[in-house]
């Protein structure tokens, strides 16, 4: 078994500047350090996410998720920062006001300026 103290989503990017303008400012998360082809921001009291540059890379899945206490409102304040979030019309995804019921929990996703999907989650 694995005894880890946290685990760190990783996430590629082309463009090192532009993810700390979105991560770092539109995200809002805490700046930790900084390599010549990295990032770690702090996410919560002991969640981290690290983006590294790397070429292109296409995923089709969400490569991270933040649980959050209040997902209505961290919606509306990511939306009037400009973040578009996917909206689904069918399905267990079916989306009203950006946010899907996942049984007991609700969700919502967006992208990154690189495509990558990323999440939000409550309950």
């Amino acid at each position: 078994m694995i005894s880890a103290t946290m685990v760190v989503a990783t996430i590629p990017v082309t463009d090192l500047e532009r993810a700390k303008e979105f991560y770092g400012g539109i995200l809002e998360l805490t700046f930790l350090w900084e390599t010549p082809v990295g990032v770690r921001y702090r996410c919560g009291s002991v969640s981290e996410i690290s983006v590294f540059k790397r070429p292109p890379t296409a995923t089709e899945h969400t490569l991270a998720h933040f649980e959050v206490d209040d997902i209505e409102a961290v919606v509306q304040d990511l939306a009037a920062k400009g973040v578009e979030f996917l909206d689904y019309t069918e399905g267990s995804l079916a989306t009203t006001g950006h946010i899907a019921q996942l049984g007991p929990a609700r969700g919502a996703w967006f992208r990154d300026p690189d495509g990558n999907t990323l999440g939000i989650r409550q309950g």
